[in-house]
């Protein structure tokens, strides 16, 4: 009797720890915007250039872009977030980029930190590249 006891305790202690888990991360205010000088290399007539350091809550997007000539040929992460769904929506961003050859494109809905902080990396990449 007192096992019984024990096991049914010991049950719904579980499940009342179950049911309460929260899944979600713990929310908090948003980091602050890091920014670092945009950086810009030449090589062999192609160019990279370096966005800003953005922070999000989810991690830091930052972007590195490719130039031949004045046509952006590749956007690749430097920095990228850790989770949340702009993991999911960094491939989109860069295929949008890379059709519209600015930084004038959408964000991706559900990622919306994320593709700002994108936007924003890509746009100093390319104010880099025209200095």
């Amino acid at each position: 009797m007192k096992k019984t006891i024990f096991v049914v305790a010991l049950s719904i202690a579980g499940f009342v720890a179950v049911w309460r888990f929260d899944p979600a991360p713990a929310t908090s205010a948003p980091a602050p915007a890091v920014s670092s000088a945009p950086s810009a290399s030449a090589s062999s007539g192609a160019v990279t250039t370096r966005g800003s350091a953005e922070a999000t809550e989810f991690g830091t997007v930052q972007v590195q872009v490719s130039f031949d000539g004045s046509r952006i040929t590749d956007v690749t992460l430097v920095q990228q977030p850790d989770s949340g769904r702009g993991v999911d929506a960094i491939p989109l961003l860069r295929e949008e980029a890379l059709q519209a050859q600015s930084a004038n494109i959408d964000t991706v809905s559900g990622a919306t930190q994320t593709s700002e902080s994108y936007i924003k990396s890509l746009q100093a990449a390319l104010d880099a590249r025209g200095s």
